[in-house]
């Protein structure tokens, strides 16, 4: 099944389903990974912070897939913001992947006590401008974060990657994102805990369209035109989170699943998370 893509703001596709490895043990991740790149999946996000770069690197490497059928996204932890220090922490990231070039670098975190993500974003900025990365784009960052870098720099983000399901849908954010060209990214789509696949709203419709109740919020997100990069280190589930192209919900669907939202943070608020 093809992944549509989605054409950020600098004119770079960027496939609209990937495959997250967040919380995946770097010694499990080339298998993970491996498994994802079987299954169809061809855009990879990782982080330093997750600790499983050399990992995604090495499913890369064994994979004999062509680099310009892959999308590898990996992001900036909150310790290393700072302009020099963006720049040695990419060095780092691009070597533990094994790569010449990323296609996507994210600030993780704003940070906003640290006060550093315009100075990082300018490096940001150079690397862009000196062909290492393809695209450039932020994590985490509330309207407030982005409208000052829209203000104090020259470059708006490719892509803004949020905590996002049903319980938590962020229309304020996923708003200022369309008005300004930013694609939007939903990190933990199906939320933790489990609860939200057991939702009544969610299982009537799995049962209607003869699908997992993952399935089903899956496809809402697609629909609704965000990026969605599930996690999982299960080959059959994996697998499974990529069959989501041979359905469509009505219009009253999304709008039921939506209907769930309460606000629910299973991460960090971005205002205060240093």
């Amino acid at each position: 099944m093809a992944v549509p893509e989605v054409t950020l703001n600098n004119k770079v596709e960027m496939p609209q389903l990937g495959f997250g490895v967040f919380q995946v043990p770097d010694d499990e991740t080339e298998a993970a990974v491996t498994a994802a790149f079987e299954a169809g999946y061809r855009s990879i996000d990782t982080a330093k912070i997750y600790g499983n770069e050399a990992g995604v690197g090495a499913a890369i490497a064994r994979s004999g897939i062509p680099r310009d059928e892959l999308f590898i996204t990996t992001k900036l932890w909150n310790g290393d913001q700072g302009y020099d220090s963006t720049l040695r922490a990419f060095d780092a990231s691009l070597g533990r992947l094994g790569l010449e070039q990323l296609d996507l670098y994210l600030i993780h975190w704003p940070t906003p006590k640290r006060d550093r993500y315009v100075d990082t974003w300018r490096a940001f900025e150079k690397l862009l401008a000196d062909g290492r990365v393809r695209a450039i784009g932020v994590s985490n960052f509330q309207p407030a974060h982005l409208r000052r870098l829209l203000d104090e720099t020259d470059t708006v983000p490719a892509v803004n990657q949020i905590e996002l399901h049903p319980y938590l849908t962020q229309e304020e954010v996923r708003a200022f994102d369309a008005e300004h060209g930013i694609a939007t990214e939903a990190w933990s789509p199906l939320a933790k805990g489990g609860d939200l696949l057991k939702e009544p709203a969610v299982t009537s419709l799995a049962t209607k369209y003869g699908r997992t109740a993952a399935q089903v919020v899956l496809r809402w997100h697609l629909q609704l035109g965000n990026v969605v990069i599930p996690k999982s280190a299960t080959p059959s589930r994996i697998k499974e989170n990529f069959e989501v192209f041979d359905f469509e919900l009505t219009d009253e669907d999304v709008a039921a699943l939506s209907s769930l939202d309460r606000g629910l943070r299973t991460g960090p608020d971005p205002d205060t998370f240093n």
